[in-house]
C-alpha cells in the first residue's frame, strides 16, 4: 500500500482524499491543514510541518503561489513530492526532494460530488521509477491516466479555462438575462446538455450553430439592440466575430 500525506485542505485535496478512501492501494496517513477542517478526520490532521510523518508520496494541493513555500517546508529530503497544479511546472518544487505532478483535469466544487474514475489524471516525474509509483496511485482511482509534460499541461490548462471557466461565465450571463426577463434559467438545461454531448461525436467546428456561423446579420443586430449591458454586448460582438473568423480558416 502506498502511504500518502496530503498538504492542503481545498477542493482538490478534499476530493482526492475521498477518492483515496475508496481504494485499497493508497492510504492517506496525514492531512496537513493550516486550521482544523471538517472535511478530514481530526485524527489524521496536523497543523505543523514538524508533525509530518515519513510517507511514500507527499501531495501538495494548495494555490499555485504557495506551492514553492510548502515544498521547501517539508522536513525531509529525497522523498517523492508532487503538486496538483495545472499551470505550475515541475521545477517549482524544491530540489531537495524528488519531484512530480499529479494533476486531475476537472473542475471541483466543495459541495458537488464527482466520479473520480472518469477524471483524467495527468502525471509527470523526474525519474521513471517515481512515475511508476504515482501511476499506480492514479490507476487506483481513475480509468484515464496519461503522461503529460509541464508544457503540455500548461496548454491543457489554458484549453480547460476556455472550455470550462469561460463557458461557465457565459452560463452566468445567460442566467442573468433569463432572470431579468422572468424566465427560469432551467429552460436552457436541455440545450446546454445537447451542446455538450454533441462534441463527443462531432468536432466543435462541425457542431457550431447559431446566427454568427450563419452570418445572419439581421438577427445579430436585433440581439445587440436588445442587450443593454455594455459588457454583455461586447462579449456578444467578440464571440460573434471569433466564430466568423474560424469559419474563414
Amino acid at each position: 500500500m502506498i502511504q500518502v500525506v496530503l498538504l492542503g485542505s481545498g477542493n482538490v485535496a478534499k476530493h482526492l482524499f475521498q477518492a483515496f478512501q475508496k481504494t485499497s492501494e493508497v492510504e492517506v496517513i496525514q492531512v496537513f491543514t493550516r486550521n482544523q477542517s471538517l472535511d478530514f478526520p481530526s485524527t489524521i490532521q496536523v497543523h505543523s510541518y514538524n508533525q509530518l510523518m515519513p510517507a511514500d508520496v507527499y501531495i501538495i494541493s494548495v494555490t499555485d503561489l504557495a506551492i514553492a513555500e510548502v515544498s521547501k517546508s517539508i522536513p525531509f529530503e529525497n522523498q517523492l513530492v508532487v503538486h496538483t497544479s495545472g499551470t505550475s511546472a515541475l521545477d517549482v518544487l524544491d530540489t531537495k526532494n524528488r519531484r512530480g505532478v499529479f494533476y486531475p483535469l476537472q473542475t471541483f466544487s466543495k459541495v458537488k460530488k464527482v466520479d473520480f474514475s472518469e477524471i483524467p489524471l495527468c502525471l509527470e516525474t523526474e525519474f521513471e521509477e517515481d512515475y511508476a509509483i504515482i501511476e499506480k496511485m492514479a490507476l487506483s482511482i481513475s480509468k484515464v491516466v496519461q503522461s503529460v509534460s509541464s508544457n503540455q499541461r500548461k496548454a491543457l490548462h489554458v484549453a480547460a479555462v476556455f472550455s470550462c471557466n469561460f463557458v461557465n461565465h457565459l452560463y452566468q450571463i445567460g442566467s442573468e438575462i433569463c432572470e431579468n426577463n422572468d424566465i427560469p434559467f432551467s429552460i436552457l438545461f436541455p440545450l446546454i446538455k445537447e451542446t455538450a454531448s454533441k462534441i463527443e461525436t462531432l468536432t466543435p467546428i462541425e457542431a457550431q450553430t447559431g446566427p454568427a456561423i450563419r452570418r445572419d446579420e439581421k438577427t445579430i443586430l436585433k440581439h445587440l439592440d436588445f442587450l443593454q449591458d455594455k459588457n454583455q454586448k461586447e462579449i456578444y460582438q467578440l464571440l460573434t466575430q471569433s466564430i466568423q473568423n474560424v469559419k474563414k480558416l
